[in-house]
């Protein structure tokens, strides 16, 4: 029997060689680390380094496994065992010692591959492997299954997606194929999109989707006309996927989840093959999303979900805020542990956004501290109007520049897209470079949809809407009438319209275009043969399919006007090899590009290398930081919103925005508003925001400008406006969102 006196040592030497091991976390960081079992809330507040936490809690869980809170002692530990973690703690061991140490600590240690991480962005699931590589060597940390909710989704119906109907080549639309195909139904159905526009149309089914709501149940709980009208949408549109061998990107989850409770066999492989599971960006969920988390987690229990109520800003994608807020009643026996220590602002950045978001009454009570600097204060400008607006931000860009700092050590960031068009006015005539992030995204130029779409085609000729887009790229005398004519046949026998168009000669209404359409299905059937041919890299089947079908010869024919759309498909080329590098298969397939091309977003390209100011809206920003931060439009109207200013729970998000815009500045912020603002075509005499307001006097300076707008506020000042705000607004729907000015009148504050 071991003594206890060894025994007890032993825990006790155990618990220093881990803390030095990692020691350059701090007290908080460390306790969510070693915290390993059961259900975890990581609070971790912006900047506070939630990402190092859960790289250090994976590295952890592969190293030492759950030893930390462990009374494990093995039965093998003897004396020359306790010398060796004292050297080891004292920094004396040699390598063969200090292995043997971390092997005695060990208790049930997780291997890589049975850990999973889910991201919000891919650029933080490459990260998040990238740093795990670094810490625990490649073979280790390339085996940790870090992705986004749905590039895993994507990965689970590849292999089970024919429990459901689907096969596992099956084609992800994004929004624009969607759109298409909501307008396919609206035509069969003889609606009007003047009343039922797609965009609305798709949203709600969207949101169906998020909710788990089949077509039926939809439609079971469809109160009015329109309800019902939607649902019949939903219905045939949910047929033509199916028919396509094609999922949206809501469909990813949505049927995921389906696939579990159809094949609990398939949902019990996973449990076992995940013994951790951890989801990022926890407050940012919706109920799809907590649903899949919580049956795979009921499997081993061992959940940890990282988040921060105070940046829920995603309610207008499904998000709910209450996934975080109810967690602790949701998982019995959860663990908390809050990160307050912020290691990204200033002390007057962070006391400025620790002021605005506790007036929000809708969440966990948190105060985030720094050791930085007190910093510069936040400056607050008031211009006359757009225009001078970005001017501002473009001198004080070329000031910051002639001082030594880089342009991309500057980000411009706003609470609406159609904000950057002014700015860009100014910058454009600029030699200042700058990159507008979330604006066209690569894979939207009309280019790359259509070869894309050749290549959905080659690898899936069911999917309808890439076979529409194509047929006719470049023209081939195949008109819309008779396309019109093949899908009615289509429908009609219950086929494909690829397996119509295979066999034109056969249909009297299509049979005049038969030629046409059979020297098409060549192109394609040459192809999908080369396909076949594993040895052929993904990149030599693209540039073949360029040249057998025209569609560079077309663009190279234009000359010089369309240059750009050439360079865009010789980029597309390297995009593809770039992915047959990256890949971890041992033959990158064809299906693997679609599906990174499909769920990559504009963000996932963000490079901070690249010295340019980046423009973004504040969404985008999101787990971003920049020494220097512009918020322009701060006004009432603008941010917050229209659509926000008279009701509490949308005035609570939008204030959770600010403080997310304002968390991302490291030294400096220029909080920017119009007394006058065109935007949408139309000009408002604007007031400040009362986001304004809510920062303190002692932590902003405020700069007028000389600009005179008595012609505005007449003898209300703007002064008297940040002055009288709080009490104006002290209900949460209250609000001054503009002037009206009448001609010779002066003007007072007046309610939208």
């Amino acid at each position: 029997m071991q003594d206890k006196s060894i025994k007890d040592e032993f825990i006790s030497l155990r618990k220093k060689l881990m803390e030095l091991d990692f020691s350059h976390l701090n007290e908080k960081q460390r306790e969510a680390v070693f915290c390993t079992e059961g259900p975890l809330l990581i609070l971790a507040g912006a900047g506070s380094g939630k990402t190092t936490v859960l790289i250090n809690r994976i590295a952890n869980l592969v190293k030492y496994g759950r030893a930390y809170e462990s009374g494990y002692v093995p039965d093998c530990v003897a004396g020359e065992d306790i010398e060796i973690l004292k050297a080891a703690v004292s920094g004396a061991a040699s390598p063969q010692q200090m292995e043997r140490a971390v092997s005695l600590c060990r208790v049930a240690s997780c291997p890589a591959w049975r850990i999973l991480a889910i991201t919000f962005t891919n650029k933080a699931a490459d990260e998040l492997k990238t740093r795990l590589s670094n810490m625990l060597g490649y073979d280790q940390g390339s085996q940790v299954q870090a992705s986004t909710f749905h590039s895993f989704c994507a990965r689970i119906l590849r292999r089970d997606a024919g429990r459901l109907g689907y096969s596992q080549h099956f084609a992800i639309y994004d929004t624009d194929d969607s759109l298409r195909l909501i307008k396919n139904c609206l035509d069969d159905l003889n609606i009007s999109e003047k009343y039922f526009p797609k965009k609305d149309v798709l949203n709600q089914i969207g949101r169906a989707k998020d909710l788990l709501l089949t077509p039926d149940q939809y439609a079971a709980q469809s109160s009015d006309m329109r309800s019902r009208q939607i649902a019949e949408i939903y219905s045939l549109y949910q047929k033509k996927l199916m028919e396509a061998d094609a999922m949206d990107f809501d469909d990813l989850l949505f049927n995921t989840v389906r696939l579990f409770r159809a094949a609990p066999d398939v949902l019990e492989k996973y449990r076992q093959r995940f013994l951790y599971l951890m989801v990022d960006e926890y407050q940012d969920t919706n109920h799809v999303q907590f649903v899949f988390v919580s049956m795979l987690a009921e499997g081993n229990g061992n959940l940890c979900v990282v988040g921060d109520d105070d940046q829920s800003i995603y309610k207008f994608r499904g998000a709910t805020i209450e996934n975080i807020l109810g967690f602790e009643q949701q998982f019995k026996g959860c663990r908390v542990i809050r990160l307050e220590q912020n290691y990204r602002s200033t002390k007057n950045i962070l006391n400025a956004a620790n002021a605005v978001i506790a007036k929000n009454i809708n969440r966990k009570q948190k105060t985030l501290w720094t050791q930085n600097s007190v910093g510069e204060k936040i400056e607050a400008h008031e211009l006359s109007d757009e225009e001078k607006e970005g001017r501002f931000i473009l001198d004080t860009v070329l000031d910051g520049v002639s001082e030594g700092r880089k342009f991309s050590d500057f980000a411009v960031l706003y609470r609406v897209n159609a904000q950057a068009n002014a700015l860009e006015r100014v910058f454009v005539k600029s030699s200042v470079p700058y990159r507008i992030i979330g604006g066209h995204r690569f894979f939207d130029h009309m280019e790359i949809k259509d070869a894309v779409a050749y290549l959905r085609v080659i690898s899936n000729p069911s999917d309808t809407v890439a076979l529409q887009r194509i047929i006719n790229q470049p023209r081939r005398g195949i008109g819309e009438t008779t396309m019109q004519k093949a899908a009615n046949i289509a429908d009609r026998l219950g086929i494909s319209l690829y397996e119509v168009l295979q066999n034109a000669a056969d249909y009297p209404d299509i049979s005049r275009a038969a030629g046409k359409i059979k020297a098409f299905v060549d192109i394609i059937e040459e192809l999908r043969r080369i396909k076949e041919d594993t040895t052929t890299p993904v990149h030599s089947l693209y540039e073949t399919m360029l040249e057998i079908t025209g569609y560079k010869k077309m663009w190279e024919q234009q000359g010089e006007s369309e240059a750009g759309r050439v360079d865009n498909l010789n980029e597309l080329a390297s995009s593809i090899i770039d992915y047959e590098t990256r890949s971890e298969d041992d033959h990158p397939t064809l299906e693997g590009f679609l599906e990174e091309a499909a769920l990559m977003t504009d963000i996932d390209n963000y490079d901070a290398a690249s010295d340019a100011v980046v423009f973004m809206t504040m969404h985008s920003a999101k787990g971003l930081e920049f020494p220097v931060v512009f918020l322009p439009g701060f006004e009432e109207g603008i941010f917050p919103g229209k659509q926000t200013l008279f009701n509490p729970e949308e005035l609570e998000e939008d204030r959770r925005l600010c403080y997310v815009a304002f968390t991302r500045a490291k030294e400096k912020i220029y909080i920017l508003n119009a007394a006058r603002r065109t935007l949408y075509g139309s000009t408002t005499f604007c007031l400040p925001s009362r986001f304004l307001s809510d920062v303190p006097d002692d932590l902003i300076q405020r700069f007028d400008h000389g600009e005179d707008t008595s012609y505005l506020y007449g003898s209300y000042s703007y002064k008297d406006y940040v002055r009288d705000t709080p009490a104006r607004i002290s209900g949460a729907g209250g609000g001054i969102s503009a002037l009206r000015v009448e001609s010779g009148q002066s003007a007072g504050p007046a309610r939208w």
